[in-house]
């Protein structure tokens, strides 16, 4: 989906199979994420101002800059990969859901741009991708739903993306639920979101999840680079263990978890 000529696969339907940010200055949000996690960029053959973030020569994520009048503000957003969009639209429409962008031709692909019924953004992605699984190598450890009703979200997400196949096992727990990809948890949906919270990280969002050595010291390091902290605090303890979410320059809502040995 970054338009590299890195190493291409065909992704699991309904699987995660990217994460993109759209920011209003392209360079302050490199420094920002490079200062942060230690990320670097490289150019992207789908446009000039959309770059790919890599970690350890690995693709991470794609930041770009966004267009006047769309997405006014930033969000980390998740890409599922789908085997129709048009038919994964569709299924949206008919759920009460919203498309707010496509399906469109975007590269070698097909786009489209979605809000669930409690307005939580995500995207999905018809045609190759690059190798990229949350929880392998650098990519995001897992993605995360803050939403209204779980249970809910869950029956909404299964549908959509088609989380029935064998590929999947879906874990209902007493208050979220997990989902795994080949025995390894790469989403969690967990209930809290307030749709009408005046603040944006308490309303139902998907949150992308990455890994750190040292937790703290990632937090002072994205302070002292423009970021802050989400008032009331945002520490939590979500599936998988203790989290912090952060705020980057342009408000962009991410969350940081310890590294696994």
């Amino acid at each position: 989906m970054s338009g590299s000529n890195e190493r291409q696969s065909v992704p699991v339907q309904g699987a995660p199979c990217w994460v993109n940010l759209m920011v209003a200055d392209l360079a302050v949000a490199q420094a920002f994420y490079g200062a942060v996690l230690g990320w670097r960029f490289r150019s992207s053959s789908l446009d000039e101002d959309f770059v790919v973030a890599t970690a350890g020569g690995d693709p991470v994520a794609g930041i770009g800059t966004r267009r006047p009048g769309l997405a006014p503000v930033s969000e980390w957003t998740p890409y599922f990969a789908v085997r129709d969009a048009d038919a994964t639209a569709a299924r949206i429409r008919e759920r009460s859901a919203t498309v707010a962008v496509g399906p469109m031709a975007l590269g070698d692909g097909r786009v489209g741009l979605a809000a669930d019924r409690d307005g939580a953004t995500f995207g999905f992605w018809e045609g190759y991708t690059l190798a990229w699984s949350p929880g392998e190598g650098q990519a995001p450890v897992r993605l995360d739903l803050q939403t209204r009703d779980v249970f809910e979200a869950a029956v909404f997400y299964g549908e959509v993306l088609d989380w029935t196949a064998e590929d999947f096992e879906v874990a209902y727990r007493n208050d979220h639920v997990l989902v795994k990809l080949g025995g390894r948890v790469v989403l969690s949906l967990r209930g809290g979101g307030v749709q009408t919270s005046p603040l944006a990280h308490l309303r139902p969002r998907w949150l992308v999840n990455f890994a750190v050595d040292d937790i703290e010291s990632a937090v002072t390091a994205a302070v002292a680079a423009g970021g802050s902290k989400p008032q009331p605090s945002s520490a939590a303890s979500v599936p998988g263990g203790f989290s912090r979410t952060l705020q980057d320059p342009d408000g962009g809502l991410f969350t940081l978890t310890h590294k696994e040995p």
